[in-house]
């Protein structure tokens, strides 16, 4: 089986990559997740002496006051034995160093980059692997050694940001902390302890280092804290013996100081039973078998967390919408299927998918009736209103045997009054088909994502409404005329005489004048109108529905499809501007998805393993 390690390690390159590591994400990360190891202590404790021991290179800068002044990510893997030493840092992830003195200038170098040739601090990190026989494969972060005070050039803050950057790394529940104390001071004032403590108070996450021991006062020793009298642990305390400033300055090989600190806890009489669990050697074997074993513990959880994120990527991505095509066919076939989800989406509106079609049914079965009834012919077929239109209609020369003029008159100037209710039935109808038009836009996810084609649509689908409008008012309209133009001739012929009424044929013709008569011919009239307006109840909604529903459902984006296949590639590139930072958005979304599969892939095929 492959070393955890390692793969959490590959994990934690491929997150710093993308920056999948930042607060700035909504989502959770995988880098938080993923087990590591913070150096915590103060400065001048000895954290750059205890991580060079472990890697076995000289390679961190030194010098007085604060040093580490970013966290450095230190990635270690093990190559086989007569394998060449290199480093490669995450900001230059071509360049191979193999020259540790190198890498030391660069680390100052990129500091500076950040923070300016100055003594402020930043929470950037540097991300650092080496590759090397010599070590075990182990992630560890050193972070910048704690301090009590702020010296010149310093900010007042900075003994608080320092503090709260530590703890930012390790109050995460997998942060595991190697709090590293110098032997030569009192324990009870080690600021890696008092940190540890507060963020770990069981000490189940928490490795105690003891730095120093060699230098210590004559006729003293750190046997209490070692063996966990001082102060316990749940893991043993391990002591380890750094290179002397001598050492140093002289390039003493670290192999050769790895070999003289066994010497010296072998040798030495009051850490010669603990000799065994003493040293940097011991300590990075601890730390990495320690590693390993919690990553292992949280392989489920790990899957859990991948599985979920990569539903929520997709999930935001499709969100999103698809990627923008570069060639101008692509950009058509967008804009195309953009248009046509729309157009379903109206339409599902219409056949009651969605709502809001009802309100047209609306129109027609209470809308309508109600301004038709609203009308009251019987009001304007008053006895007044009918004897006037029938004098005026009969001129000069009464009529004979039937007022047909005055008939006329007075059905057409009932009638006409219908226009008021039908454009008001297709006026209505047209709001409603508007109001489903925007419903419908907002609720297309991909014009949302196109400001200019979702203007660009929503206008087109009003003019085309307002064309349907038009030809509906203009055919609803005619059917009105049409009732107007011709009367039904049988309805007529079938009404009573008046010598079938009993009417006496030797009367005077002005005695047809009378009410009675009038009011007779204002009765038919009524019949007849109400006729004409049951029939034209049923007549305009097919109208209605023939020219605005039907065709809207039909041919709404007709016009604008033809425009469309017009453009150039460059117009419709015009439609298709999506915000930038939705697009770099899915790029980065869609980074961190592919990450996350790999990833599920990868831990995924240790856990069957196992």
């Amino acid at each position: 089986m492959e070393n955890l390690i390692q793969l959490v390690n590959r994990l934690q390159r491929a997150c710093t990559a993308l920056g999948d590591h930042g607060e700035e994400s909504a989502l959770p990360t995988l880098w938080d997740a993923l087990p590591s190891i913070a150096v915590v202590g103060g400065q001048s404790s000895g954290k750059s002496s205890v991580l060079e021991s472990i890697v076995g290179k000289d390679f961190l800068p030194r010098g007085s006051g604060i040093v580490t002044r970013r966290p450095l990510v230190l990635q270690l893997h093990r190559l086989e034995q007569g394998s060449r030493e290199y480093a490669e840092f995450g900001h230059l992830p071509r360049k191979k160093f193999t020259d540790f003195a190198a890498v030391r200038k660069e680390i100052a170098d990129e500091t500076d980059r950040e923070t300016g040739r100055s003594k402020q601090i930043s929470s950037v990190p540097i991300y650092l692997s080496i590759y090397s026989p010599n070590v075990v494969n182990l992630t560890l972060i050193d972070l910048p050694g704690l301090t009590k005070v702020a010296v010149e050039g310093q900010s007042d803050s900075i003994v608080a940001d320092i503090e709260n950057m530590v703890r930012a790394y390790i109050e995460k529940p997998n942060c595991i902390i190697l709090a590293v104390s110098p032997a030569n001071q009192d324990l009870a004032t080690s600021d890696a302890i008092k940190i540890s403590r507060e963020v770990d108070p069981k000490g189940e996450r928490t490795f105690g280092v003891l730095t120093k021991i060699d230098l210590m006062d004559k006729g003293t020793d750190a046997v209490d804290i070692l063996e966990g009298r001082a102060y316990k642990l749940q893991f043993p305390w391990i002591g380890v013996v750094n290179r002397s400033q001598a050492d140093i300055n002289k390039n003493v090989d670290m192999i050769a100081a790895r070999r003289r600190e066994k010497e010296y806890f072998s040798s030495t009489p009051e850490y010669r039973h603990l000799a065994s669990r003493m040293g940097s050697e011991h300590l990075g074997k601890v730390m990495s078998k320690h590693l390993e074993a919690v990553i292992k513990s949280r392989i489920p959880g790990l899957q859990s967390l991948i599985n979920k994120t990569i539903i929520d990527l997709e999930s935001e991505l499709s969100r999103l919408g698809k990627p923008i095509a570069t060639d101008a066919g692509g950009k058509l076939y967008m804009v195309m299927e953009v248009c046509r989800t729309f157009d379903g989406i109206f339409k599902e509106h219409l056949d009651g998918v969605r709502p809001g079609g009802d309100k047209i049914y609306n129109v027609f079965d209470n809308q309508l009736p109600a301004a038709l009834k609203r009308l009251q012919f019987d009001k304007q077929l008053s006895m007044d209103n009918v004897r006037k239109l029938i004098t005026e209609a009969d001129g000069y020369q009464p009529h004979l045997i039937a007022p047909e003029q005055g008939y006329r008159r007075l059905i057409e100037s009932s009638l006409i009054s219908i226009k008021g209710p039908a454009e008001a039935a297709v006026d209505a109808v047209h709001a409603i088909l508007k109001d489903l038009v925007h419903k419908s836009i907002s609720e297309t996810t991909e014009l949302k994502q196109y400001p200019s084609l979702r203007v660009e649509v929503n206008g087109a689908a009003i003019e085309s409404l307002e064309r349907m409008r038009d030809e509906s008012k203009k055919a609803t309209l005619q059917l009105v005329e049409m009732e107007c133009s011709y009367l039904t001739v049988d309805f007529f012929r079938k009404l009573p005489q008046d010598i079938e009424k009993g009417g006496n044929p030797t009367h005077s013709i002005f005695d047809r004048y009378n009410d009675s008569y009038l009011r007779r011919i204002g009765s038919n009239v009524l019949s007849y109108v109400n006729m004409v307006c049951a029939s034209l109840r049923n007549s305009i909604p097919k109208s209605v529905v023939y020219c605005q529903v039907r065709e809207a459902k039909r041919s709404l984006l007709d016009h604008f499809f033809t425009d469309l296949g017009k453009k150039e590639g460059r117009q419709l590139g015009t439609l298709l501007d999506e915000d930038p930072a939705i697009m770099q958005r899915r790029l980065s979304l869609a980074k961190r998805l592919e990450l996350y599969r790999a990833a599920q892939s990868e831990i995924d095929s240790v856990a069957w393993s196992k």
